[in-house]
């Protein structure tokens, strides 16, 4: 490991990328904690802690929301938008097409997502904004009623904190150490941890509390490896090639490996579920203080439903694993990879080319999707596991932020390999 970071720092160009780097998450987090004018600090700390859905949402933002900053909906429009566009693109054939253009077409759809980011982070901020005036689900008013001109800079300030964070987040993706956007939510989630630490440390100030403190962190380093091992785990397809002749020149005759892994979909799942999860709590938490009792009512008790832990946790775990279903679905398809096995003389031996493949294929993909859906679905309940088990909410294992710390730190170190791999260095 020390000899990898003495390699990194005796490059020049490789070095300035990750200071590059590291100077523009830097500026994300100062971004993230400008608030915006007018907030209420003792009252959004308590709607914050009284409220878990908003809690599991500022996870996203950085930290950004619970600080009501000019970027407290993150990157989260920008993963809305991008999560808009792949469906699209399923929907309509010339917008699928597009994407298989090559760089051009990609190019092309990005700069569609971008268009649609701006009036996404519009529409989210006014919401956002509108329920921290209200006060909603019966909660500590956080901001006083805005006027015409403080509607307008408010909603322009905090569609550029989103702008600026897309932007940053491109820069970094084009660096090609690691993802823009997953490196700004990591970025988040790391710089919440000095006080998480200091809150448990406060709770947990008592000697004789010490097993417990290293029963969690052993069940963290377990989690730790859980994760590691399921989301580099692959099963290889055997693929052969049959040997093939032109000109003078023999082609083919070699025996490889189609890998497919376990978790395809990666954690867009949980970031789909907890977009599902949220509206019904948003939408409720906009009626409870309507002039019609019906409604006010209705509101009220969807909203209690959803703080119902169990309900919660049932609902959140039976998401994740519909929509790594789904997902996987979009993402690999199971024909198309046998038209190709095929047309480059390809087989699965003891199988024929073509369909019978592509059945195979679609048997082992669902088998192994049921195992990474059941897989994001426990890491994603897990926090509630622990509380349940261990009757408190000061140390729980924040699943998801873990899950997404893991993969951003193995993709980095992925890609830095291959920067070095590139430079060719010898027994690396």
């Amino acid at each position: 490991m020390f000899r990898k970071f003495i390699q990194i720092w005796r490059l020049p160009d490789l070095r300035n990328k990750i200071l590059i780097i590291l100077g523009l998450l830097a500026v994300t987090r100062v971004v993230a904690a400008v608030p915006i004018p007018g907030v209420n600090v003792g009252a959004l700390r308590q709607f914050f802690g009284e409220n878990q859905l908003f809690g599991l949402l500022d996870i996203f933002s950085g930290g950004g929301l619970s600080n009501l900053s000019i970027a407290m909906l993150g990157v989260g429009p920008y993963i809305t938008a991008s999560i808009i566009m792949q469906l699209l693109a399923i929907i309509i054939p010339k917008l699928g097409e597009m994407q298989k253009e090559g760089e051009q077409g990609r190019a092309k759809v990005n700069q569609y997502t971008r268009y649609l980011t701006v009036p996404l982070a519009i529409l989210q901020a006014y919401a956002t904004i509108q329920l921290f005036i209200r006060g909603g689900a019966g909660g500590p008013q956080v901001l006083s009623a805005l006027s015409g001109t403080e509607w307008l800079t408010v909603l322009v300030s905090v569609t550029a904190g989103t702008l600026v964070l897309m932007w940053i987040g491109e820069i970094i993706t084009e660096l090609k150490i690691g993802n823009g956007i997953s490196l700004i939510i990591f970025a988040g989630i790391v710089s919440r941890l000095p006080n998480d630490a200091v809150r448990n440390f406060q709770v947990f100030n008592d000697p004789s509390q010490l097993p417990t403190i290293i029963g969690f962190l052993l069940i963290g380093l377990v989690v730790i490896v859980g994760v590691v091992v399921m989301t580099e785990a692959t099963r290889n397809i055997p693929v052969s090639y049959a040997k093939r002749v032109r000109g003078d020149k023999l082609y083919g005759g070699v025996d490889t490996h189609l890998p497919i892994r376990l978790n395809t979909a990666g954690v867009i799942p949980i970031i789909f579920a907890i977009s599902i999860l949220l509206f019904p709590g948003v939408v409720a938490n906009f009626l409870v203080n309507a002039r019609t009792e019906a409604i006010a009512n209705f509101a009220r008790q969807v909203t209690t439903l959803f703080q119902n832990q169990l309900f919660y946790g049932i609902s959140y775990f039976v998401l994740v694993v519909a929509f790594t279903y789904f997902y996987t679905a979009v993402i690999f398809n199971p024909e198309d990879i046998a038209d190709n096995v095929q047309k480059q003389g390809g087989f699965v031996p003891g199988l024929r080319p073509g369909r019978q493949t592509a059945d195979f294929l679609y048997r082992v993909l669902n088998r192994i999707t049921l195992a990474g859906a059941v897989f994001l679905g426990l890491i994603a309940v897990l926090p509630f596991l622990m509380q349940l088990i261990t009757k408190t909410q000061a140390l729980t294992i924040g699943g998801t932020s873990l899950l997404i710390v893991v993969a951003v730190v193995i993709e980095t170190i992925k890609q830095i390999d291959s920067q070095l791999i590139m430079r060719d260095y010898e027994g690396f």
